[in-house]
């Protein structure tokens, strides 16, 4: 009884802190013509990057803000599926990158200058370009030095979290469990690539700690809510995973 009492007020927090949101809606509209005041206001936004020997069309600047186990890798593919963009991947994921603010600093610069290729990266990108930087990887350090730089050099920020932090825990302990266990094949894989890979990696069920429960889930919100706070000075926008997944036009 005290178990199910528990739950109930969980799920009432999460219900709590759902009526904060609003949902993301979609929309497709048509390009601006050229000489629309709208259009011709966000050629200041556009940059030159010079990366050494070639030479690159303007483009614009984006980073996207999460949190691991939230589906940003799946998020970053798909905008990675477009000609025109590139995304580097967690570029901050190495801990030398962003062992100080200069560092960050100039790490920012070699992505934006294109200096810094990745795997993800594409080298026939000609519209925009980016990174994905998870809060946990010193994004939240330096709140300041980061504002002013995303400040100004115009970087569009997308923030990129889930609604259901629950599952997020669910998912986080499940991709601890296979560091271990390593259920693919003896290989550990943080994303499943293929239908029959889900549900291998689905047949384990993590227990979770119902005494800490409340606290895990608050601190997660917490995080999401301090980097909101952070940076909503800058040209930003929040998408949520949930309501990603039920975009008629993304699951075409």
């Amino acid at each position: 009884m005290v178990c199910c009492a528990h739950e109930c007020s969980t799920f009432l927090m999460q219900r709590h802190i759902e009526k904060k949101r609003e949902p993301f809606v979609f929309q497709v509209t048509a390009r601006p013509l050229r000489n629309n005041a709208v259009y011709r206001s966000q050629f200041a936004y556009s940059h030159y990057p010079k990366p050494e020997g070639l030479n690159r069309n303007p483009v614009r600047l984006f980073v996207i803000v999460s949190m691991q186990r939230s589906g940003s890798g799946w998020f970053e593919t798909l905008m990675n599926s477009h000609v025109n963009l590139s995304s580097n991947g967690e570029i901050f994921g190495q801990k030398d990158r962003r062992k100080n603010v200069s560092m960050i600093i100039n790490t920012l610069d070699r992505v934006y200058n294109m200096d810094l290729l990745t795997r993800s990266s594409k080298n026939e990108c000609s519209a925009a370009i980016g990174l994905k930087w998870m809060l946990n990887q010193g994004l939240m350090d330096h709140p300041e030095e980061i504002l002013d730089y995303f400040t100004k050099r115009g970087v569009y920020v997308i923030f990129f979290l889930r609604r259901n932090m629950l599952r997020r825990l669910v998912s986080i302990l499940a991709n601890s469990f296979d560091k271990e266990a390593k259920l693919l094949n003896g290989v550990h894989v943080s994303h499943a690539h293929s239908h029959e890979e889900a549900l291998k990696l689905s047949r384990y069920k993590p227990t979770i700690n119902l005494t800490s429960l409340e606290s895990d889930l608050g601190k997660m919100e917490l995080m999401a809510m301090k980097a909101l706070e952070y940076y909503n000075r800058t040209r930003h926008i929040v998408v949520y995973y949930e309501d990603l997944m039920k975009n008629p036009y993304v699951s075409k």
